[in-house]
């Protein structure tokens, strides 16, 4: 992909003699969903209210779609949604005159702005909730009226702070599932989340920022490489652990073994049909595999690995 929907440039952000943002660079592309994840106090939100045209940085610029937060801030605010971490709403407000009230606000008017009423109202479940007060709405229901409000104007990009925060596990499915389809359209998408198990599921790319600064930013599977190059293994056999651990160690590709549970983990760093080779090979001599797994990686890994747990 050569176009890219949000390119952070080496942005700096001070709040007096407080750095919350340190030369932070990312990019995310049309149709991409990037994971923006970070321990509190990170540097999270202010880097997505940078790139809403909220604030301003010190240094480096945000650009959507190539238009500059800076010097075209109005074009940014037609091709952006941006979904805070939380909104207020005014009391006696029911569904439809909170949506009707930003559809006037983005500039829709006549027919442009009833189909676009209808739309989001259609793709977010809340046709049915149309005259109902916000106030009575449950926080599942309030996250998907925010984010109907956020795609009125149809923006190419989304940002979206913590939408899942405070959600019971089926309104959080049922928001990832809106999000993907958000994707499937074509849009990109920046989402930061505390929930990294939902996170995992949902995004093609992840940004990693640590007291303001990006520890790690590409695809899953591009960090995973850098941060582990071998692929890590779990090997029971009917064979004792020391038998089984000579045995590796004596075969190629084989890094390292240390035990595990009631078995052995080792670092391997062939490729597939190597590791079959090796499977083969401890069944010929007798060693009796009775479980064997290459071991997957998830988020929490990655964050763990990548961070040290401190603030800026």
């Amino acid at each position: 992909m050569s176009t890219t929907a949000l390119t952070v440039s080496s942005i700096t952000k001070r709040f007096d003699d407080f750095l919350a943002v340190d030369r932070v660079s990312f990019s995310v592309y049309p149709g991409q969903i990037c994971g923006f994840i970070g321990p509190n106090g990170a540097g999270k939100t202010t880097t997505m209210r940078i790139a809403a045209t909220l604030d301003l940085p010190d240094e480096g610029d945000v650009s959507v779609y190539g238009a500059s937060v800076l010097l075209e801030p109005r074009l940014v605010r037609k091709q952006l949604g941006f979904m805070p971490d939380s909104y207020g709403a005014y009391p006696s407000t029911t569904v439809e005159e909170y949506l009707d009230f930003f559809a006037r606000a983005y500039g829709l008017r006549g027919r442009g702005r009833r189909n676009a009423l209808n739309y989001v109202s259609d793709f977010t479940g809340l046709d049915r909730l149309a005259g109902k007060q916000i106030d009575a709405l449950s926080k599942g229901m309030k996250q998907r009226l925010c984010l109907a409000k956020t795609l009125l104007h149809d923006p190419g990009f989304l940002i979206l702070d913590e939408p899942a925060a405070g959600l019971d596990p089926r309104a959080r499915v049922e928001l990832r599932e809106l999000v993907r389809a958000l994707a499937d359209m074509g849009k990109g998408v920046l989402i930061s989340s505390h929930i990294l198990s939902e996170l995992s599921n949902l995004v093609d790319s992840i940004a990693v920022i640590e007291s303001g600064r990006i520890q790690g930013a590409g695809t899953v599977d591009e960090i995973l490489k850098k941060l582990r190059p071998h692929m890590r293994v779990f090997l029971r056999c009917i064979a004792d652990n020391e038998t089984v651990e000579r045995a590796l160690l004596e075969r190629p590709n084989v890094t390292s073994v240390h035990s595990e549970r009631n078995g052995l983990a080792f670092d391997f760093d062939g490729d597939q049909r190597a590791l079959a080779e090796l499977v083969a090979h401890f069944v010929t001599i007798g060693l009796g595999p009775i479980e064997f797994a290459p071991q997957s990686v998830d988020l929490e890994d990655v964050f763990l690995s990548l961070t040290e747990g401190v603030m800026s």
